[in-house]
C-alpha cells in the first residue's frame, strides 16, 4: 500500500460503501444475536416452567387414576352387596314356591275331600279339632270357617226329608268348604305385598353401579392425553450449539468491520490499496450476505426450539387447569359416593329387615299346610273313628236287645210258675199271710242311664270309611318314617 499521487482518491468512496455495508451488516447480526439470546435465556426459564408443570400435572394425574380406582371398588362394592341381596331375595323366593305350592296343593286336596251331610250340622259340642292354637297363641281355627265347621254331630243327615238315602254327592261339602279362604288370602296377599315392597326398596339403588361407572369413565375420558414432551435437554443444547455459531459469526462480522473501518481510516490519511486489497476487500464483502442467511437462519432455529418449549409449557398449563376442573368433579363424585353408600347401607337394612319378616310369614305358610295335612289326617281318622262308635253301638245294642229278650222270657216264666203255685195253694192261704205272694215279678228294661242320650251317629258309606283307612295308613308310615330319620 503507498501514497497515491495528489488528486488520485478514487478508492475512497468504494471503501465507504464497504464499511457502510460491513456496519448494517455487523448491527444485523448484533440484532440477530442480542435477540437469539434472550431468546435462549427465556427458554432456560421455560423449560424449567415446563418441567415443573409437567411434575405437577404427573402427579396431579396418577392421583385422579387412584381416587378413581377407589371410586371403582366402591362401585364393585356396592354391586357386590346387591348381588348378595339379590341371591338372598331369589333363595326366598325358590322357598315361597315350594311352600305355596305345597298350600296349594293340599288345599286342592280337601278341595276333593267329600264331607258326608251328617258331618256338618250345628253342634254345641266340641268342635272337631278341638282347641288349637297358632304360632302368635291365638286359636289355630281362625283359618276355619266356623259357620260351617265340621263337628262331631249326633244327627244324621244322611237321608233327605222323604227318608230317602241322599246319593247325590254333587251336593256334598268338601273339607275346604270349611277353610277361611278370606284369612288365607289375607296371609298371601300380606306376603306378596311386602315382596313388592322389598323389590321397591332394592329398585331404589339399582343403578347405582351403573351410574358410578359412567362417572368414572366420563372423569377418566375427561384426562388430558399423554402428549410427548419434547426433550428439554436436546432443544436447550441445539440451542447451546446454535448460539455458538452465531456468536463465531458475530466474531467475523465485528472484525469484519473493524478491517474496513481502519482500511477507511488509512484511506482517509491518504494511504492507497492496491487492486488485490481491494479484491480481497470486495469479496469479504461480498460473503456478508450468506453470512446474514445462516445467522438469520440460526436465530429462527433458536426461535423455533424456544417456541417449542413455549407450547409445551402452554400445554402444560392447560392440563392443570383441566386437572382443576377434574379435582372439582371428583370432589362432587366422593360426595356422591358417600351418599350412595349410605343410602345402600339404608336399603341393606331395610332389606334384612323385610326378608326376616317375609321369613316368618313363610313360617305361617308352612304352619297352614301343616295343619291343614293334620286337618285332612285327622278328618280321616275322624271317620274311621265314627266307624269304630258305630261297630261299638251295634254291639252294645245288641247286648241291650239280647238282655231285654231274656229278661221278658224269664219274667214271662216267673209269671207263669206264680200263677201256679197261687192257683194250687194260694185257696189254702189266709189271705192276711204275706200278702206278697200275690205280686207278678218286676219287669225290667234296659235303658240309658238318667241324663245320658242314645248315641246317634252319622252316616259313613263303606267306601269312604276305606279310603279314609287307606290314607291313614299311609300317613302313618310317612310319619313313622319321618321320626326314625
Amino acid at each position: 500500500m503507498a501514497s497515491p499521487p495528489p488528486g488520485q482518491r478514487t478508492e475512497q468512496p468504494h471503501l465507504v460503501s464497504l464499511v457502510l455495508q460491513s456496519k448494517k451488516a455487523l448491527q444485523h447480526g448484533q440484532q440477530l444475536c442480542s435477540k437469539a439470546n434472550s431468546l435462549s435465556n427465556a427458554s432456560a426459564q421455560c423449560s424449567v416452567d415446563v418441567l415443573a408443570l409437567d411434575a405437577k400435572v404427573k402427579w396431579i394425574t396418577e392421583a385422579i387414576l387412584e381416587q378413581l380406582k377407589l371410586a371403582a371398588n366402591v362401585a364393585k362394592s356396592i354391586e357386590h352387596k346387591r348381588a348378595q341381596l339379590d341371591k338372598q331375595v331369589k333363595a326366598w323366593d325358590v322357598v315361597r314356591s315350594r311352600r305355596t305350592e305345597a298350600l296349594d296343593n293340599i288345599l286342592e286336596s280337601l278341595g276333593v275331600h267329600l264331607v258326608p251331610p251328617g258331618f256338618h250340622q250345628t253342634s254345641s259340642g266340641s268342635s272337631l279339632f278341638g282347641s288349637q292354637h297358632s304360632l302368635d297363641g291365638k286359636n289355630g281355627n281362625a283359618f276355619f270357617n266356623a259357620q260351617q265347621s265340621p263337628s262331631a254331630t249326633v244327627r244324621d243327615n244322611s237321608f233327605d226329608h222323604h227318608g230317602k238315602k241322599n246319593l247325590d254327592r254333587t251336593k256334598w261339602k268338601t273339607l275346604r268348604d270349611f277353610v277361611d279362604e278370606s284369612a288365607i288370602e289375607n296371609v298371601l296377599d300380606t306376603l306378596e305385598s311386602d315382596r313388592t315392597k322389598l323389590d321397591d326398596i332394592m329398585a331404589s339403588t339399582y343403578d347405582y353401579p351403573e351410574t358410578l361407572s359412567a362417572a368414572i369413565s366420563s372423569i377418566r375420558e375427561s384426562l388430558p392425553s399423554s402428549s410427548i414432551m419434547p426433550s428439554i435437554e436436546d432443544i436447550l443444547n441445539a440451542q447451546q450449539g446454535t448460539s455458538e455459531l452465531m456468536a463465531r459469526h458475530l466474531s467475523s462480522l465485528t472484525s469484519h468491520y473493524e478491517q474496513m473501518a481502519d482500511a477507511l481510516k488509512i484511506s482517509e490519511a491518504g494511504e492507497t490499496f492496491g487492486e488485490e486489497d481491494l479484491q480481497d476487500m470486495n469479496r469479504d464483502t461480498e460473503e456478508l450476505p450468506s453470512i446474514m442467511a445462516e445467522l438469520e437462519e440460526q436465530a429462527l432455529s433458536i426461535e423455533d426450539a424456544h417456541q417449542q418449549l413455549v407450547t409445551a409449557k402452554t400445554a402444560a398449563q392447560e392440563q392443570l387447569a383441566t386437572h382443576s376442573m377434574t379435582l372439582d368433579d371428583l370432589d362432587e363424585l366422593g360426595e356422591i359416593m358417600a351418599d350412595m353408600l349410605q343410602k345402600q347401607q339404608g336399603v341393606e337394612d331395610g332389606c334384612q329387615e323385610l326378608l326376616d319378616g317375609l321369613q316368618q310369614r313363610l313360617l305361617v305358610v308352612e304352619d297352614l299346610h301343616h295343619r291343614f295335612i293334620q286337618y285332612q289326617a285327622s278328618f280321616n281318622k275322624l271317620l274311621i273313628e265314627i266307624g269304630r262308635r258305630r261297630l261299638y253301638r251295634e254291639a252294645a245294642e245288641k247286648i241291650v236287645e239280647g238282655m231285654m229278650s231274656q229278661l221278658k222270657a224269664m219274667t214271662e216264666e216267673e209269671r207263669q210258675v206264680r200263677e201256679d203255685f197261687n192257683a194250687e195253694h194260694g185257696q189254702h192261704i189266709p189271705e192276711d199271710i204275706c200278702l206278697c205272694i200275690e205280686n207278678p215279678p218286676t219287669r225290667w228294661e234296659v235303658v240309658p242311664r238318667e241324663g245320658d242320650v242314645r248315641e246317634t251317629l252319622p252316616e259313613v258309606d263303606g267306601d269312604l270309611l276305606a279310603q279314609a283307612k287307606e290314607k291313614s295308613v299311609v300317613v302313618d308310615v310317612f310319619s313313622a318314617g319321618t321320626e326314625s330319620v
